[in-house]
């Protein structure tokens, strides 16, 4: 499809999504890795992808990021980050017998399901966690709450669900899912157990809900979606699904290179987003990739300016302001 001469491109409407990219607790955790190899010097070790995108973690292991799957490949006592996702009790017992320094960059409101979790525990309920098996983030939340866990994704799982006693029984989700995606679980899970209680909607992550939402919008004015994304990030997926679900094309790339220009049949415009761990430089790029091919008009849809900011830790806050969305 592409032509030697400018004129004779096709043209191509791009539209961006807004908001897309960064959320708050991606910024701090990659903030999280720059500041403590400026303060302690590399190597810094990380366990597992600070956030699930591959340019982010290659950007990082060319600063000195150490980027392992277990706490026992990391030297005793070296400089140790936990990844955004949140860890369990035993991954955080592993690293203070291995007298690793710590540093949890996991995002404040993966810590505040943790919070939530354990606070039931401790009033004798039993906990759905409503998730996606093997997530790093549902991983680490079964780990923090000291009761009984039952992980259920969708409704046909709440209607297994065997509690010991059905008036005992609280709820918390992966932050990861949106308002939407939980919404038939929760009705499911309130309709079977009429005494279940849980955290308002308010508490569900706000980047996960405000892209699921621009995504619809972005979906209903385009021919083709591009999400920029990792293969094996949750929210990225769903939003592919979003687009797919409302009858428009939509695929999953994990940059400029992912993008195949048969796509662009009979495509007059395309709308372009990116999960919470994927980069504007990715967007970016993928766009002046688009420029090479089409005659080019670019847009940005009217949606929510994200202005969530959330501390470091304090050995690293006075290296470095507070992250923005």
């Amino acid at each position: 499809m592409s032509v030697s001469k400018k004129f004779a491109k096709p043209a191509l409407r791009i539209l961006l999504a807004q908001p897309r990219g960064f959320c708050a607790g991606v910024e701090r955790a990659i903030e999280i890795v720059e500041q403590a190899l400026k303060r302690f010097g590399p190597p810094v070790y990380v366990r597992h992808e600070i956030v699930h995108n591959r340019y982010v973690v290659d950007s990082l292991r060319k600063k000195g990021a150490v980027f392992v799957k277990e706490v026992d490949e990391i030297p005793e006592g070296a400089v140790t980050i936990f990844s955004a996702h949140g860890v369990s009790d035993a991954v955080e017992q592993a690293g203070k017998d291995r007298g690793l320094h710590v540093i949890d960059a996991a995002c404040p409101l993966v810590t505040k399901v943790h919070n939530e979790g354990q606070r039931y525990a401790r009033k004798g309920f039993e906990v759905v966690l409503i998730g996606h098996a093997g997530h790093p983030e549902v991983e680490g939340t079964m780990g923090r709450i000291d009761a009984k866990v039952h992980l259920v994704s969708d409704v046909e799982d709440v209607a297994a669900l065997q509690p010991a006693d059905p008036e005992k029984l609280a709820f918390v989700t992966q932050t990861t899912l949106s308002v939407d995606d939980t919404r038939d679980v929760i009705q499911a899970l309130r309709q079977r157990f009429a005494s279940i209680i849980g955290p308002d909607t308010k508490d569900i992550c706000y980047a996960t809900q405000n892209r699921q939402t621009a995504v619809r919008d972005l979906a209903s004015q385009v021919d083709l979606v591009l999400v920029v994304g990792a293969q094996n990030s949750s929210n990225s997926n769903r939003l592919r699904e979003i687009g797919e679900g409302m009858g428009v094309k939509s695929h999953l790339i994990d940059g400029p290179d992912g993008v195949d220009l048969d796509w662009f049949a009979n495509v007059k415009s395309v709308g372009i987003t990116a999960g919470a761990s994927a980069p504007e430089a990715l967007v970016q790029q993928l766009i002046t990739r688009l420029k090479q091919h089409f005659e080019v008009s670019l847009d940005i849809l009217d949606g929510i300016r994200e202005n969530i900011q959330f501390r470091l830790p304090a050995e690293l806050a006075d290296r470095g302001s507070p992250s923005t969305a």
